[in-house]
């Protein structure tokens, strides 16, 4: 393109030349021309060497219009009249149907890979989109998705919940998400870098997100250990929960243990043999070897797939993110094979519409998703840190958000399938003895059957350790489903874990607090403190302290988090530079509906879900389940005096930070000392995307106060954002 733009304008020269010769004022002619073609040689020497240095094919347009505007200052040069940058000449105006062609299959060509003139980033990065991709995901995709969503979906309506769910999916969920991947990929730094950045006096968000992710994966690792522990049972002869144990008399007679018998074999085995639990939370004893044990194994695995960072915890979300996809796959083929289980998912999914006028149900569907997405603990921003500044993050929010919520659609397919078979069986198997003459104290209907069967899932392990076990008894070849089961929630737990933490490490890294500590000894001094303090979950009163910090450590901090993540990205780093810095990532600016969530609906979300936990907690308390030996079930307690000072201790050393930096700042006291900017080529992208100046819409203006400067008002900044 170059050398043909060279040979047009050789020839122009060449005839205004020969017309200059023919005139009288030939020198003057002459030297005026010459000076001509030293400028067009210049500037094809610039092309020649942007050429070499990329792929031209996103260039081509912008190479034909510079070659136009060159011929267009030569035409105005000879009619006498000034040339201006961008005039050109109709005369010279390319419209042939070739050029059109040509253009319109330029555009088709496939963009050349984004290599910056500025340097490479020197951090830390994935191996590929892939491994990102399922990480994330991994990250993502839970143990809630297997047993929270399953249990809301069939109290909260059945498919009616679906609407609030969805919902509060488009207006909470992707936009928050969309939001962390965004400014962890424009700022490349952890939680606590990237929010220093975006204000000091908001530095204290990425503190609190720190605390959080360390408080919630010191309980998180527990469910692991639990999964260890019943994956390790499942290779016994006899499934060990299949039946109650005996006692047996010097007479050689037997009989089943009283407590099992007052229960069921399940129950018995969660709650006696794997947790060994106490009477109520203050009587801790046991200790418990066995799942102190299986806590240590849990951290030794962690710390093994994190060692070297991404590096190595990026190769194993390869297992750990498809593994459970594979299991649940097979599980749904058993399952509507299975005889009642049309049963299971009627009871799942028909709509009770009156219980969208519950403003409980609206709640909890609100507070699945940002749940369940892992918003707010940091890991999100530490993930999306390590990717390339081109990286579509828009793409990745939105399949990422979206494969959350159909796996726990499918997971509650699965689920309710195979709970229908059992509720099924238990249902003729009370008729059969009912018709043969046994007395049988309430029988009542199959969906009564069913709504008892999920009463001990309320909790949330009760649903994998209690039902669903008790419904793999049914099936022949137990212990392959069983190994299978707890393999599958293993891994789902374990690489939520791995985003988990890998929160509280990014963070570390880039704050440089301990600058001379490699990385991999870091991760092994993090995985032994959390392993000493999490052995206090391997006691009688163990599963109660779990409860606890389920319900306190993380709930109320990460709403307040994130909540403050929508403010300091709308109303203190300013929604349009936000914009700005997402067009020059991705190539295409986020539309009204983001800027809309960002400033207003997410944060309102976020904040009547807040006060409406509060307002529930005062209202109705909170009380934890504890096992009552003599009945064989659970019965609920209130927390002690120690237990609710415990929980406001959690909650309060995660949101402190958030005010106390902001103060300290104010007072010139600094906390985070981290002003180094991170890695940006800012020009390169606006010229790899061939990006102009965006001006700020009607729209814009009437709707977030946007002016044309840039600012935006009250707590945004003033002026344009310097060039990095």
């Amino acid at each position: 393109m170059v050398g043909r733009g060279m040979g047009e304008v050789a020839k122009d020269i060449h005839l205004r030349k020969t017309v200059a010769s023919g005139s009288g004022g030939q020198g003057g002619a002459v030297d005026q021309w010459a000076g001509d073609w030293n400028e067009v040689m210049a500037n094809t020497a610039h092309l020649v060497r942007r050429q070499s240095s990329r792929d031209l094919a996103p260039q081509r347009s912008l190479d034909r219009l510079e070659l136009k505007e060159m011929r267009g200052r030569l035409v105005a040069l000879e009619n006498g009249t000034p040339s201006s940058y961008g005039a050109t000449n109709s005369a010279f105006d390319d419209s042939s149907p070739n050029t059109k062609a040509a253009l319109k299959c330029a555009e088709k060509v496939e963009r050349a890979p984004f290599k910056p003139e500025c340097g490479e980033d020197d951090r830390e990065s994935w191996d590929s989109k892939l491994t990102f991709l399922l990480a994330t995901i991994g990250y993502a995709v839970g143990l809630g998705n297997v047993w929270r969503f399953p249990y809301l979906a069939q109290k909260n309506g059945g498919g009616a919940f679906l609407v609030p769910y969805f919902i509060m999916l488009a207006i909470e969920g992707i936009p928050m998400f969309y939001l962390e991947l965004a400014i962890g990929q424009r700022l490349r730094k952890g939680a606590i870098g990237v929010w220093n950045q975006v204000s000091p006096f908001l530095a204290g968000i990425g503190i609190s997100s720190a605390v959080v992710s360390f408080n919630v994966a010191l309980y998180y690792n527990t469910i692991i250990a639990w999964c260890l522990f019943y994956f390790a049972q499942s290779f016994q002869a006899e499934l060990p929960w299949s039946e109650c144990p005996k006692k047996y008399f010097p007479n050689g007679s037997y009989a089943e243990e009283p407590e099992c018998t007052a229960s069921t074999p399940t129950q018995y085995f969660w709650y006696r043999t794997t947790l060994m639990a106490s009477e109520d939370i203050n009587n801790p004893a046991p200790f418990n070897w066995k799942i102190a044990i299986a806590l240590v194994i849990a951290w030794i695995l962690v710390y093994m797939c994190m060692i070297k960072g991404i590096a190595s915890s990026g190769k194993v979300v390869y297992v750990t993110a498809t593994f459970p996809y594979i299991v649940l796959i097979i599980f749904f083929f058993r399952g509507v094979t299975l005889p009642g289980m049309s049963n299971g998912l009627k009871h799942l999914f028909t709509p009770k519409w009156y219980k969208l006028t519950d403003p409980l149900v609206w709640l909890e569907a609100g507070t699945q998703i940002f749940f369940s997405l892992g918003l707010a603990f940091g890991g999100l921003i530490a993930f999306s840190s390590y990717n390339p500044v081109n990286n579509n993050c828009y793409r990745d929010a939105v399949m990422v958000s979206l494969t959350n919520c159909f796996t726990s659609m499918f997971a509650g397919i699965v689920v309710f399938s195979i709970i229908g078979f059992k509720a099924t069986l238990n249902y003729e198997r009370c008729l059969e003895e009912k018709n043969s003459g046994v007395p049988i104290q309430h029988l009542g209907h199959l969906a009564t059957t069913l709504e008892n069967a999920t009463k001990a899932c309320e909790a949330g392990t009760g649903l994998a350790f209690i039902i669903f076990t008790e419904a793999i008894n049914q099936f022949p070849g137990a212990q392959f489903w069983s190994v299978l089961f707890f393999l599958m929630l293993f891994t789902l737990g374990i690489d939520s874990q791995f985003g988990t933490l890998e929160g509280v490490i990014t963070s570390i890294v880039d704050m440089k607090l301990f600058p001379n500590l490699r990385k991999e000894i870091l991760t092994g001094v993090m995985c032994l403190v959390c392993c000493l303090i999490s052995m206090s979950f391997a006691h009688g009163a163990g599963s109660y302290v779990f409860v606890l910090f389920d319900n306190f450590s993380g709930n109320f901090p990460l709403l307040i988090i994130a909540l403050f993540e929508c403010i300091g990205v709308a109303y203190v780093y300013g929604l349009k530079r936000f914009a700005d810095d997402i067009e020059l990532m991705t190539g295409s600016r986020p539309g009204l509906y983001w800027l809309i969530c960002w400033k207003y609906l997410s944060p309102l979300a976020m904040s009547l879900i807040l006060a409406a936990s509060i307002a529930d907690l005062f209202m109705y308390g909170s009380t934890y389940p504890a096992w009552a030996a003599d009945i064989g079930e659970t019965v609920p307690h209130e927390w002690p005096l120690w237990a609710i000072l415990l929980a406001c201790l959690l909650v309060t050393v995660a949101v402190i930070w958030i005010p106390l930096v902001a103060i300290f700042r104010l007072l010139s006291v600094v906390i985070i000392d981290d002003n180094e900017k991170a890695w940006f080529p800012s020009g390169d992208l606006k010229e790899f995307h061939g990006i102009v100046e965006h001006e700020v819409t009607t729209a814009e203006t009437l709707l977030f106060c946007i002016r044309p400067d840039g600012s935006e008002g009250f707590c945004c900044p003033t002026s344009p954002p310097e060039e990095d």
